[in-house]
């Protein structure tokens, strides 16, 4: 089954509010083994939507519809779908008592256009509202369906799953199974090429590449006709990816790198503290976001100044006078002072240039070295930057950072 998924209202189209229906609609339509092939967004203008919605048909099986089912005037998506597939609005009157019985029990009285919400296209399946007061409807012409559902998220989301869903999975004959890689450390083009073999011979599951905020991500998904086959062979395929880039893989089920951390910290009970001069504390906050972290998680120091570093973390002054604060070798004093601080299971430092400006042709801004003590070793690493921007630059070193907790500590 072939579907568009239509938003209706012109406070998306002024960016007023976020669109985050679509997004929705195609996860949970896809994973049903509906195809959307687009997206549509339209103001509350009759002629227009009415236009968006032959276009649609032309390609497409299915129509889902957010927004428009409101009392007010420009709500007029009712009206211009039942133009568009012949058919005429009539009072539904289970809606009518449901919208009665809704203001009753908030002790408010309907004005004349709240009753616009229980008119319903004669020939449709209505869908009650349990979150709210518009109810949505599918409704069939010459083989072609739409489905209407009101636009707030939380009612849609609501209306979706105990409604739509079990109206919808009557027309799929299909599942569909995905899991997402994400890797930190190889660019997509690398990425790419490791795994040209595997793309170049997909067909069923498929492979996707996506580039990301300073990682990259493997989307495999695999449409059968049950989800143990589907599960199945995403699994086998991404044994193959993991035999080709496994190294830069830190999670296959599309978690993000704090997360494993902080997992593998809590699950390992190893403490941990930081010491931050360029980041200013971004990494931890990263480890902070995770559940449970307040097991393992000591401190972080935001030793910005080369004062604070002599004082918070014992570097020696002429460290700084000799090498500069952005050094290898600062950034091993901080981490073994930290160290000797805390005592911490693992003690990470940082120690760069944010930007804009600074650096070198060498160490351009972006760069950092990351020093780490773990199981009585210091280690020094350097991070090149490539100078995208300030908070970037910055967010970059964060994950250079959790990356090298990772591997430290991954078994």
């Amino acid at each position: 089954m072939k579907c568009a998924v239509l938003s209706v209202g012109t406070e998306i189209l002024f960016g007023q509010i976020l669109n985050t229906n679509s997004v929705y609609l195609s996860q949970q339509l896809n994973l049903m083994g509906i195809d959307v092939l687009y997206h549509y967004t339209v103001g509350d203008n009759d002629s227009r939507l009415s236009e968006i919605l032959q276009m649609a048909f032309q390609d497409c099986d299915l129509v889902i519809a957010t927004g428009g089912l409101g009392p007010t005037e420009d709500d007029m998506t009712k009206e211009t779908v039942c133009r568009v597939m012949d058919d005429i609005l009539r009072e539904h009157a289970p809606s009518r008592t449901a919208l009665e019985e809704h203001a009753r029990e908030r002790g408010r009285a309907l004005t004349p256009n709240n009753y616009k919400q229980a008119m319903m296209p004669s020939r449709a399946v209505v869908f009650d509202n349990d979150a709210g007061t518009a109810p949505g409807f599918a409704l069939e012409n010459g083989g072609k369906y739409i489905i209407c559902m009101p636009g707030p998220p939380r009612e849609m989301k609501r209306m979706f799953q105990r409604r739509v869903r079990p109206f919808l999975e009557h027309f799929s004959d299909s599942v569909i199974y995905y899991r997402t890689v994400r890797t930190f450390g190889i660019g997509e083009s690398s990425l790419e090429t490791r795994l040209l073999g595997l793309i170049d011979s997909q067909s069923d599951p498929t492979i996707a590449t996506y580039a990301g905020e300073g990682e990259c991500s493997v989307r495999v998904a695999s449409k059968r006709k049950t989800i143990s086959e589907a599960r199945d062979a995403v699994d086998q395929m991404i044994a193959q990816i993991r035999a080709r880039i496994g190294e830069y893989i830190y999670s296959e089920d599309n978690e993000n790198l704090a997360d494993v951390v902080g997992q593998r910290l809590i699950r390992q009970g190893i403490t941990i503290s930081s010491a931050e001069s360029c980041t200013g504390g971004m990494f931890a906050s990263e480890l902070v976001s995770v559940p449970g972290i307040s097991d393992v998680f000591d401190r972080s120091l935001v030793t910005y100044t080369w004062n604070a570093k002599t004082d918070e973390l014992g570097v020696l002054p002429e460290t700084l006078e000799t090498y500069s604060a952005f050094s290898e070798q600062v950034a091993r004093e901080m981490a073994e002072g930290l160290y000797r601080k805390t005592g911490s299971g693992i003690c990470i430092s940082v120690t760069g240039i944010a930007g804009p400006g600074g650096g070198d042709s060498d160490r351009p801004p972006g760069s950092a070295y990351i020093g780490i003590v773990h199981a009585g070793v210091t280690e020094v690493h350097f991070h090149r930057g490539r100078d995208v921007n300030r908070d970037w630059n910055r967010h970059y070193a964060v994950l250079a950072m959790l990356d090298l907790v990772n591997k430290s500590i991954k078994q």
